[in-house]
C-alpha cells in the first residue's frame, strides 16, 4: 500500500498531499503521523491540500479526526491550500473543521505554525526536553 510522505522540520511535521486521497491511505496517514508526532516530539503539523480536487465525507472527517488526536498529543494542526472547489465541498456536506486552522498556503501555514511555537518558548528547533535536534 502506497504511503504519504511526512518530513520534519524544526518542531514541525510537513505532509503533503499529492495523490487523491482513498480511505485506507487517509487511515494509514492518520497511523503514521500519530506515530511520528509521539516518536519526535512534534509541536506543529502542517498538511498541505492542494493538490486535492475532490474530498468527500470520509476525507473530511479524517482531516477532522487527525487534528484532533494531533492536538491530544499537543501538536497545531494548519491545512494549507484549500482549493475553493474542496472548501465549497466540505461546507455542503456540514463538516465543519474543528480545531484545524487553515492557511492559502504552505508560506501562512508554516507562519502560523511557527508562530505558535515562539509563542510557547520552542521556536528556535528543539524537541520539547531543550535538546537541540
Amino acid at each position: 500500500m502506497d504511503r504519504i510522505p511526512i518530513l520534519k522540520l524544526g518542531g514541525t511535521l510537513i505532509v503533503t498531499i499529492q495523490v487523491d486521497m482513498h480511505d485506507r491511505l487517509a487511515l494509514a496517514l492518520e497511523e503514521d503521523l500519530t506515530a511520528m508526532i509521539v516518536r519526535t516530539g512534534a509541536r506543529g503539523v502542517l498538511i498541505e491540500i492542494s493538490a486535492l480536487e475532490i474530498v468527500d465525507s470520509f476525507i473530511g472527517r479524517m482531516l477532522v479526526s487527525i487534528a484532533a488526536v494531533s492536538r491530544v498529543l499537543d501538536a497545531e494542526t494548519v491545512v494549507a491550500g484549500m482549493r475553493p472547489a474542496v472548501a465549497i465541498t466540505l461546507v455542503e456536506l456540514g463538516l465543519e473543521l474543528t480545531g484545524i486552522r487553515t492557511a492559502l498556503n504552505v508560506e501562512r501555514g508554516m507562519a502560523m505554525v511557527q508562530a505558535r511555537l515562539v509563542e510557547e518558548g520552542d521556536g528556535h528547533g528543539s524537541d520539547r526536553d531543550g535538546h537541540e535536534e
